[in-house]
């Protein structure tokens, strides 16, 4: 097994250490708006070979890799297992509730709940189970937003 390397020390005034090219990086990334952000994350996923399996509850680690071409041609006999949450609009009146909420969701800071909001139709949650999906779209609707299940 490789030994992590230990993170680089802090420097006296708090601020994290990193080279040149990770601060460099860092820049370009915070540039980024949500949606170029979940395919960064969806593509760095894929190159590391991190699966949804190991990202979720009790995932035990391990796995991934086969599957291949035969799986994409059988999805379309079953049964939809995995569902987006898609805000397509909001009653104006509620529009700070709705904000609230994208925020509660997402875990986004005000500014960015703020432009997912205003810049609807838009995906605010991926990946989750029926249930899950369908029970953040009631709490859109709850609060004044339109939403609905992809």
């Amino acid at each position: 097994p490789d030994a992590i390397p230990p993170p680089l020390p802090d420097s006296q005034d708090g601020k994290v250490v990193a080279s040149e090219k990770v601060v460099k990086i860092c820049d370009e990334m915070m540039e980024l708006n949500i949606v170029e952000i979940t395919q960064l994350t969806k593509l760095f996923q894929e190159r590391v070979g991190i699966t949804d399996d190991m990202l979720s509850f009790g995932g035990g680690g391990g796995g991934g890799g086969g599957g291949g071409g035969g799986a994409e041609e059988e999805a379309p006999k079953e049964e939809k297992t995995v569902f987006d949450v898609k805000l397509t609009g909001f009653d104006a009146k509620s529009k700070i509730k709705v904000i609230k909420e994208v925020r509660t969701i997402t875990g986004l800071g005000l500014k960015e709940a703020k432009e997912m909001v205003e810049g609807a139709p838009k995906t605010i949650k991926t990946d989750l189970k029926k249930e899950d999906a369908e029970e953040l779209v009631e709490k859109l609707k709850a609060v004044g937003g339109e939403a609905e299940l992809e």
